[in-house]
């Protein structure tokens, strides 16, 4: 079977963690392990976030001001190096030395003219409290917004339209490599009439490029692996129910914020209306049994609405 798993950037540097490489080790570990435990018998493409660490780079960059700071788009190519590193190397201290695995720089192709680039919403960076993330927009020229209990930077996020660099990636594939891709959700680039690739100051969504890439490679399944175990409604009241399977349709109609389950369900609905297949979100340690569909909320055209999953006693805390 040939499966897509998007992890999130902050399941590889947890919220409010200390941003250091030693933390960042320490939670690609944990998630090599579960993603190795399904490379038997599969093919994999692993896709990974990148905010807290693009944040951090463009931090660090600006903190050095005789030249002017990197753009968005080459951080997140230095995101991608250092995360795919990270990844490759765990992964493959979890699995047999033949199995090959690759790191592959992403282009994703968007539109100059998306309307998310004067509409910041991605976060990236560190949380802030709202007296010093108001102190670092005025200083910075940064966009922010609210992030829960606390602040981050946001910048713009437009929709990934094509996969430039794809045809290596089934290449790959194809001759039974783990592949590490998109990274960050792909270097966001236009495309000019001239022909000319240019890098944008802006960061893609993962899930969105993640579900765009399920189709290209035409994956047998999408998966999310977040740090929730399924998707809720009423969250954080004690009316808050788990969603075990739904209709595309039916999700759609329900509605989820930009700021967290959004866009992966967005995701999840693309892929699923696009090919027919299966779609999941559900808790990065739960991969085994999410192939098996024994875990996580499926979106899948086999139900017409929506199936309740029963509560646990204790959930995690959605991020």
């Amino acid at each position: 079977m040939r499966v897509v798993i998007a992890i999130g950037g902050n399941a590889l540097q947890r919220r409010g963690e200390a941003l250091t490489a030693e933390n960042m080790r320490q939670n690609v570990v944990i998630a090599s392990k579960q993603i190795a435990k399904v490379v038997p018998d599969n093919e994999i493409v692993v896709v990974h976030g990148n905010g807290p660490q693009i944040g951090l780079l463009a931090l660090q960059n600006a903190a050095y001001t005789k030249v002017p700071s990197y753009p968005l788009d080459v951080l997140g190519a230095q995101t991608v190096g250092m995360i795919g590193y990270m990844l490759e190397q765990e992964i493959g201290n979890e699995l047999p030395m033949r199995v090959p695995l690759c790191t592959f720089m992403t282009q994703m192709e968007v539109d100059s003219k998306d309307p998310a680039f004067s509409n910041p919403t991605k976060f990236v960076g560190p949380v802030y409290e709202r007296e010093e993330a108001e102190r670092l927009a005025q200083q910075n020229g940064w966009s922010i917004a609210v992030d829960g209990k606390h602040f981050r930077r946001v910048v713009p996020s437009p929709k990934p339209h094509r996969i430039v660099d794809v045809r290596p990636v089934k290449w790959l594939l194809a001759n039974g490599a783990v592949v590490i891709c998109a990274g960050g959700g792909g270097v966001p680039t236009v495309i000019g009439e001239d022909g000319i690739r240019r890098g944008v100051e802006a960061v893609i969504d993962k899930d969105l490029s993640a579900a765009l890439l399920s189709r290209e490679v035409a994956a047998d399944y999408f998966v999310i692996g977040t740090d929730v175990d399924a998707v809720y409604v009423d969250w954080g009241t004690p009316d808050q129910k788990a969603i075990r399977k739904a209709h595309p349709d039916a999700l759609e109609r329900m509605g989820f914020s930009a700021g967290s389950m959004g866009p992966k369900v967005e995701a999840c609905i693309n892929f699923v209306r696009a090919t027919g297949r299966k779609a999941v979100i559900g808790a990065l340690e739960d991969i085994a049994d999410i192939l098996h569909d024994r875990a996580g909320t499926i979106v899948t055209t086999e139900v017409a609405d929506i199936e309740w999953a029963a509560l646990p006693e204790t959930v995690a805390v959605c991020g």
